[in-house]
């Protein structure tokens, strides 16, 4: 999955040309593939396991999953669906909204920095410093030049990360036009979803082709660690693509339990001989 969804690096991007409802290299149907997301779910676990064993004994990876995409691409839903299977205790979550008046007085990049995941947890960015790419850019919340300029402080940010032991997994959530708005009506639909939609929504949505357009300029020019395209038409396949990506970096990592420097024998024989006092 990593080279079948994977950017080609220095090429241009078309986002028309990428199929939303495609299932590339997937289960057959929806049925297989909650069934495939399940069983990843246990190899998943297990690696997360190794690896948060393995930073005890000083081992610094760890793993970003940076997750972005237009309204209703299902970031949430893959955080619920895909981070579920890990143990949360060693996830490190953080959804990035706007800027507050204190970021505003750092770097794009302070605030990112502050929420990278630690030796042995893996991380999950539901947006990302990409925003500063995409809404500023369509909004033009920042002069044109300082935009032209994080592109390349981005590649480098990453790099830096890769150097340090970090491996950036990023995934853009491709959802049609089409399908955007059978979810937003969707959640007008149900009282129970109310609260996710914004009027706002629909003025975001009416700047749909400059979206892309900052979309493909983001996976051009940051291509130093890899994009990948995950079709989101179909829940059932983003979430089974995204967890066969994760579990692939994982196992390319392949954590090992570090080895213990305990006497076995004296624990066992301190533990069968220990009696309560009356």
């Amino acid at each position: 999955m990593r080279e079948l969804l994977r950017v080609p690096p220095g090429a241009p991007v078309d986002l028309s040309s990428y199929d939303t409802k495609g299932t590339p290299g997937g289960p057959a149907d929806k049925a297989a593939g909650r069934e495939a997301t399940a069983r990843t779910g246990e190899q998943l676990a297990d690696l997360q396991e190794r690896l948060y064993a393995s930073a005890t004994a000083g081992d610094r990876r760890r793993v970003l999953l940076v997750l972005q995409g237009m309204d209703t691409s299902g970031k949430g839903g893959t955080v619920k669906h895909v981070i579920g299977l890990f143990n949360p205790s060693g996830c490190r979550i953080r959804a990035f909204k706007a800027p507050t008046p204190q970021e505003r007085k750092h770097s794009f990049l302070w605030r990112v920095r502050k929420a990278l995941p630690q030796p042995g947890e893996i991380g999950i960015f539901d947006r990302s410093h990409y925003e500063d790419v995409l809404i500023a850019r369509v909004r033009e919340l920042a002069p044109r030049s300082e935009i032209e300029s994080r592109y390349g402080r981005i590649d480098d940010f990453e790099k830096s990360l890769a150097d340090d032991g970090v491996t950036v997994v990023k995934c853009f959530l491709h959802v049609s036009y089409e399908e955007q708005r059978r979810r937003l009506l969707a959640r007008l639909d149900n009282p129970d979803k109310h609260w996710k939609f914004s009027p706002a929504d629909i003025d975001e949505r009416a700047l749909w082709p400059a979206y892309q357009e900052a979309y493909e300029t983001a996976l051009e020019r940051c291509s130093g660690v890899p994009w990948h395209v995950v079709p989101a038409d179909r829940k059932w396949y983003r979430n089974w693509a995204v967890s066969k990506l994760l579990l692939e970096h994982l196992e390319a990592l392949d954590p090992q339990y570090p080895k213990g420097d305990i006497d076995v024998a004296e624990c066992r024989e301190r533990l069968l001989g220990q009696t309560l006092s009356p």
